[in-house]
């Protein structure tokens, strides 16, 4: 199910999940110098990463520039996990984070997913904002890889 998503979000900006309109170099240079999660992500790596994920990018209405990321790693059927959300230092403290958690939220409503993950480090109130919480078990969840 390919569903494009375009609507306005506060102080003049637009959310697309239209691929076409992501600006990759700049994604990469936010995620692979800016994001702690992310430094020295390679440019093939993020590609690849972009390509095989929903993909959501908020844009300045007037210019058309983009200025916040987000992606989603999702069967669309019973998982999704949120990941690399960046809002441009810019244009942070305008609520932007959270409306583009929020629409991500309403996006995957539809495909009745049992549950979308995400990991922050320092952002728990933006997602808070948006309906995320803390998980009531982590205690039955498990990782292989970084910690």
């Amino acid at each position: 199910m390919n569903r494009e998503t375009t609507s306005e979000l506060p102080d003049g900006y637009e959310l697309s999940t239209d691929p076409a309109r992501l600006d990759a170099e700049l994604i990469h240079r936010w995620l692979s110098q800016d994001a702690y999660w992310a430094l020295g992500r390679s440019r093939e790596k993020q590609d690849r990463a972009i390509a095989d994920s929903l993909n959501f990018g908020v844009y300045d209405s007037a210019s058309g520039a983009q200025i916040a990321y987000a992606r989603v790693v999702t069967d669309r059927s019973t998982f999704a996990w949120l990941c690399d959300v960046y809002v441009d230092p810019a244009a942070r403290g305008k609520g932007l984070g959270t409306s583009l958690a929020a629409a991500v939220r309403d996006h995957l409503a539809p495909y009745g997913l049992r549950r979308v993950l995400l990991a922050t480090a320092d952002a728990h109130g933006v997602y808070a904002k948006a309906g995320f919480a803390p998980m009531a078990h982590p205690a039955k969840w498990m990782v292989l890889g970084e910690q």
